[in-house]
């Protein structure tokens, strides 16, 4: 069967997942898939998505070059925000006056080529990343493919309605106030908000720099994690990154205590079908197992209007201020009316508001004491284009009730569909927690949104069945990865047997290591690390043990071996064996094996 028709039958490679398993299959390439992207966006016909695509045929060769299907993205077309760099592509912030074409990527999309993933083209945004509505800028605006007449939400509106049309199954957009939770909600798509720092806004245009961050749209959960964990790490060539490592996805808690607001809090504007439809989502959520636990919301309310009414308006300001003093006509009117209000607040102003933030900070602490999570709609209702066009800065303050306060607050986020409306509109509900616990939302929502039973984006595409969770180490274990003679099944892996290790999932580093042979006995390798990017992905088996066992284990090791961390290809980072550089001088380079066991096979043929 072509590949097209089976797609059709079978909708078997939409997703990410399927997609990477498709080519390590060899049933479709890269290449097939990114041919397809360009096929289907021209099919689609909708200018306004993209502001601009790469060369097809320099896509296609990127494609066809890559070598490594252990790569968690490998051959995954992916779609960029264009206020996120992109070597070769303008990054215009939808300002034809502002554009530059960047020198280098940005660090997210070097860390998503390095993974194996395309960059197909760089999409459309309400401009300079100000709105939530996506018909704010010069370049058009984009149709929402769920149902024509509504806004296609922003700022991150290229990237959401290329997700949902299905013309690539990854993009990144960018989330200050909710731009990559509101459009998620309004194509019927996942939205990942990271924890602040997570990922690296190097070569991020900012709109607010103490809180922006870079979102992830896909079609499911999984998807979603899996491109975090490749994006996610410190840089330091930003200074407002973090060292926060992800942790590895786990199962659905036995007990969880989800927060809703008290009665009569939340404001949908009219909206009977919104309000019905959250109502609905919390029966699900009761069904699969969770608690509700009231929390007053106000709080929440008091933050979200510090950041429109308070002065990190001034931060938007800065960006272009310049521009507004010698081009203020090249920027949008309403971008521009609400700019020029950052001129005005005082230092004494900020200091204020930063004092008042710190207070409700603590009060959102003591919420979250009581609750693992908060659940909230993405958006109390919808509008059209048409309405909001007529209304523009009014009805898109509306759709920023329940993501303004976000960032303010240091909280990550999950936008999951929830349902379709009776008129044919989406509804979305957004799973908030405190920074760090990015894995954990993804763990408790990606069974939630599978329970909905929902097709995905706007091509009627069923959801796969959820994937099984790697087993994971213990709260009392340590994960130990191992590369060489204590793998399964050679020579000194009963090292780890009789302390009582298990072993838990076989992976790969990133490409980031070189493995060499070393003269020992019994044979072993060695793996040292090198640049980023520049060296081999090798494979290896993590193993969890006691934190007694670790200990005997660790202090048996002999020289050159050490005991280091390992950046894994999905992101993950683990202890595990590292060697000596010294003692790799005249050892022979093993890399393109991909492993010890594979060299170990070859030198018995031999």
């Amino acid at each position: 069967m072509p590949h097209r028709a089976r797609d059709e039958a079978n909708h078997v490679t939409e997703t990410v997942a399927a997609i990477v398993a498709a080519h390590r299959a060899g049933t479709m390439t890269p290449s097939q898939t990114v041919a397809r992207s360009y096929q289907r966006i021209r099919e689609h016909d909708d200018a306004a998505i993209f502001i601009s695509l790469r060369d097809e045929r320099d896509a296609l060769a990127e494609a066809a070059r890559l070598a490594d299907p252990t790569l968690p993205l490998y051959g995954v077309p992916v779609a960029v925000k264009d206020n996120i760099d992109v070597k070769g592509l303008p990054t215009t912030a939808a300002c034809p006056a502002f554009s530059y074409v960047p020198a280098k990527d940005s660090t997210a999309v070097a860390k998503l080529r390095a993974a194996g993933a395309i960059i197909i083209g760089k999409t459309n945004l309400d401009q300079f990343a100000t709105g939530l509505v996506g018909v704010r800028s010069p370049y058009g605006i984009p149709k929402n493919p769920v149902r024509g007449d509504l806004v296609p939400g922003g700022s991150s509106s290229g990237s959401a309605v290329a997700v949902s049309a299905g013309l690539v199954p990854l993009s990144l957009g960018t989330d200050t106030a909710g731009s990559g939770r509101v459009p998620a909600m309004l194509n019927n798509i996942v939205g990942l908000k990271p924890s602040l720092g997570l990922i690296s806004n190097a070569g991020l245009v900012p709109a607010c720099r103490t809180l922006d961050c870079i979102s992830v749209f896909s079609l499911t959960v999984d998807d979603a994690l899996t491109t975090l964990a490749v994006m996610a790490g410190p840089d330091e060539a930003d200074p407002f990154s973090r060292d926060r490592p992800l942790a590895a996805l786990a199962a659905f808690p036995a007990k969880l205590k989800l927060g809703i607001p008290k009665g009569g809090q939340l404001i949908f504007f009219g909206d009977r079908e919104a309000e019905k439809a959250y109502g609905e989502a919390l029966k699900r959520w009761r069904t699969i197992g969770a608690e509700l636990v009231e929390f007053d919301l106000e709080p929440f309310y008091e933050t979200a209007r510090l950041l429109y009414e308070g002065p990190w308006v001034a931060e938007r300001y800065l960006v272009i201020r310049d521009l507004l003093a010698s081009s203020p006509d090249a920027i949008h009117p309403v971008t521009r009316e609400i700019t020029i209000g950052g001129a005005r607040p005082t230092a004494a102003d900020t200091f204020s508001a930063l004092y008042r933030l710190q207070a409700l900070r603590r009060i959102a602490a003591r919420t979250f004491a009581q609750c693992d999570a908060i659940v909230l709609p993405t958006a109390p209702t919808i509008y059209s284009t048409a309405d909001v066009l007529a209304n523009p800065i009014e009805l898109n303050s509306r759709l920023g009730t329940y993501t303004n306060f976000v960032n303010l607050l240091d909280l990550c986020g999950l936008a999951l569909p929830a349902a379709m409306r009776p008129d044919g509109a989406p509804f979305g509900i957004t799973l908030l927690a405190p920074a760090g616990r990015d894995a954990e939302l993804a763990g408790i929502g990606r069974v939630f949104h599978a329970d909905t039973g929902l097709a995905v984006g706007a091509k009627a595409v069923p959801q796969p069945p959820l994937a099984a969770i790697p087993a994971t180490a213990g709260a009392d274990e340590i994960t130990i990865a191992v590369v060489g003679a204590h793998l399964s099944g050679m020579a000194l892996n009963h090292e780890l047997t009789t302390l009582d290790a298990r072993l838990l999932e076989q992976t790969v580093t990133a490409p980031d290591y070189r493995l060499y042979a070393l003269d020992t006995t019994p044979p072993k390798p060695g793996m040292l690390r090198i640049e980023a990017g520049a060296g081999h992905t090798i494979k290896l088996e993590l193993w969890a043990m006691s934190p007694a066992a670790f200990g005997k284990f660790v202090a048996a090791i002999p020289p050159p071996m050490a005991i280091g961390t390992l950046r894994l290809a999905d992101g993950r980072q683990a202890k595990g064996f590292i060697v000596e550089p010294a003692a790799i001088a005249g050892a022979k380079d093993i890399s393109a094996y991909g492993g010890w066991r594979t060299f170990m096979a070859e030198r018995t043929k031999t």
